[in-house]
C-alpha cells in the first residue's frame, strides 16, 4: 500500500495536513509588507531568502477570524507555476506518514469554504486531519479575477 508524507499545520485550532512534496520551506516571517487594494486573502509581501513572495493568510482563506496581533505566526513556502507564496498559518506540527488507503473523501458536512480547498480527510486518534490541496488554496486569485471581469462586463 502506498503512503504520503504530510506536514501537519494548525490553523484556527484545526489540524490540517499538506503534502511534504509541495512544501519548500517552513519559516517564521519577520515582516509582512501590506499591498494596497489586494484581496483579503493576500496578507502582503514577505522576503523569503532574498525572494519577494506573496503572503497568503490561511485564516482569511478559510473564513476564520483574524489572529490576535500578538499571536505567533508561521509560514510554509509553496509554489504554483512559476510563482512563490508563503501560506501564513498558526503553528507547524510534525511530519506524518499516512496510508493513502485510509484517506477518505471530503465529508459532505464539512464547511463549504474548507471543502473547496480540501482533497480528503484522515480520521486520526486525536481528531480529523483535513488535507489541503495546495493548488486549490491558491485558486482564489483566478476566482477573484473572474469576478472582476464579470462585474466589468
Amino acid at each position: 500500500m502506498s503512503s504520503t508524507e504530510y506536514i501537519t499545520l494548525y490553523i484556527g485550532g484545526q489540524l490540517f495536513g499538506a503534502a511534504v512534496s509541495r512544501i519548500h520551506d517552513v519559516f517564521a516571517p519577520e515582516s509582512i509588507t501590506p499591498v494596497p487594494l489586494a484581496t483579503k486573502e493576500v496578507a502582503g509581501l514577505l522576503n523569503l531568502r532574498g525572494r519577494i513572495v506573496t503572503a497568503i493568510d490561511a485564516r482569511s482563506r478559510l473564513g476564520l477570524p483574524k489572529r490576535e496581533d500578538d499571536a505567533s505566526v508561521m509560514a510554509i513556502g509553496i509554489e504554483k507555476g512559476t510563482e512563490s507564496f508563503g501560506l501564513l498559518i498558526d503553528e507547524v506540527g510534525e511530519v506524518k506518514t499516512l496510508d493513502d488507503g485510509d484517506r477518505e473523501d471530503v465529508p459532505s458536512n464539512l464547511d463549504p469554504v474548507w471543502a473547496q480547498i480540501a482533497s480528503g480527510v484522515y480520521r486520526l486518534d486525536d481528531g480529523l486531519l483535513v488535507v489541503i490541496d495546495i493548488d486549490k488554496i491558491l485558486a482564489f486569485e483566478s476566482e477573484n479575477d473572474a469576478d472582476r471581469g464579470a462585474k466589468a462586463a
